[in-house]
């Protein structure tokens, strides 16, 4: 296949849904062979391979700390080249951990990176733009979004209505939601929505006065709950999602990707990566504490009380197979519905979701 790159300028175009049409074609990799020869020492190298996982600071890394903790430690300070696998290594994990979407996505597409976990939107755009060179994994966090107020009148999301809702992320995934969710209710002509640039003028609002109403994820809730108390979080827009569907959907934050060629070479490598994914997840849920420490380390949360507080709030999870088709489909398919360019102008085809057990 041909080469390609990415700057990180592109990626910022591809995030932002506009000038996709000028980044490439195919994810570089090698394709599976056919001859049992080398079927079998393909089978072989798949336990000597050192698998390289790009991560952000954020929710989507919170459930992958305690594996990242036991396989290879949590990496600080400047990143470096991930080594190359010795004989009898068997399967090993390098890990890199970036600030911005725009870090990981060129990582990923130029073959640097072969297990992303990325915004859920993010995974259709490089399927579409990489033809096929992606595939989820797995889901790694639900919905994170929940309405935050003073107003202890407001107890469900039909309390909307008559209201004015202050939220951030006009043009993206959080507008599409909220909206569809508005739409579900019956209650979309009777709520205001005022947008601001950022969560923190949300929170500002919000602290200002104590009968507005805004939209915020975690774990910037817990940080600003804990910074006034008389502030709460009635409603999990992701229950209300539940609520609101029949179709298996869900509300979906982010994702696990694979290069669909790392995949198909060393298919073991993938099933130890879920299994070690799902068993971190449910260390993390189990023992929020314990976790927390990790978090902080990560430099996903800044300190331990508020991740602790936070963790439960996060819907970290490990959805596989045609359960996590159904909740994955659905969600982009409201995406598509708001704006086709935020999924990559396209619905993703099947051959998106990897359903090997």
């Amino acid at each position: 296949m041909k080469k390609h790159t990415l700057t990180r300028r592109d990626a910022l175009a591809l995030l932002g849904s506009a000038g996709l049409s000028s980044l490439l074609a195919a994810c570089s990799g090698k394709e599976p062979t056919t001859d049992a020869a080398d079927e079998a020492a393909t089978e072989a190298a798949a336990d000597d391979v050192v698998v390289r996982v790009a991560s952000l600071k954020g929710p989507t890394t919170i459930g992958l700390v305690q594996m990242m903790d036991t396989t290879s430690g949590i990496p600080t300070g400047e990143q470096t080249e991930a080594p190359e696998a010795e004989e009898g290594s068997g399967i090993s994990y390098f890990y890199s951990i970036s600030a911005a979407p725009d870090e990981v996505l060129p990582m990923v597409i130029q073959g640097n990176a072969d297990i992303a976990l990325v915004p859920s939107n993010a995974g259709s755009v490089l399927y579409n733009k990489t033809e096929g060179g992606v595939q989820v994994i797995d889901i790694n966090t639900l919905g994170i979004l929940y309405i935050v107020t003073g107003d202890e009148s407001i107890r469900g999301f039909s309390d909307l209505a008559g209201r004015t809702v202050c939220i951030s992320g006009k043009g993206s995934s959080p507008e599409y939601v909220f909206d569809f969710l508005l739409d579900k209710a019956g209650i979309a002509d009777q709520v205001s929505v005022e947008w601001k640039s950022e969560h923190a003028e949300v929170a500002a609002v919000l602290a200002s006065d104590p009968t507005a109403v805004g939209v915020l994820p975690q774990p910037f809730v817990t940080a600003t709950l804990a910074q006034n108390g008389a502030l709460s979080a009635p409603i999990d827009l992701t229950k209300v999602w539940g609520e609101s569907v029949d179709d298996g959907s869900q509300s979906v934050t982010g994702i696990t990707i694979v290069r669909s060629a790392f995949a198909a070479e060393y298919p073991a490598a993938v099933a130890d990566f879920l299994e070690r994914h799902a068993a971190s997840v449910e260390a993390v849920n189990a023992d929020p504490a314990a976790a927390a420490e990790l978090v902080v380390q990560a430099g996903i949360i800044e300190k331990a009380p508020i991740a602790e507080k936070a963790i439960p709030a996060c819907n970290v999870v490990c959805i596989t197979g045609e359960e996590m088709h159904d909740a994955l489909a659905g969600y982009l398919q409201v995406l598509y519905d708001a704006d086709p360019s935020s999924v990559g102008g396209a619905m993703p085809g099947d051959d998106f979701y990897y359903l090997a057990e």
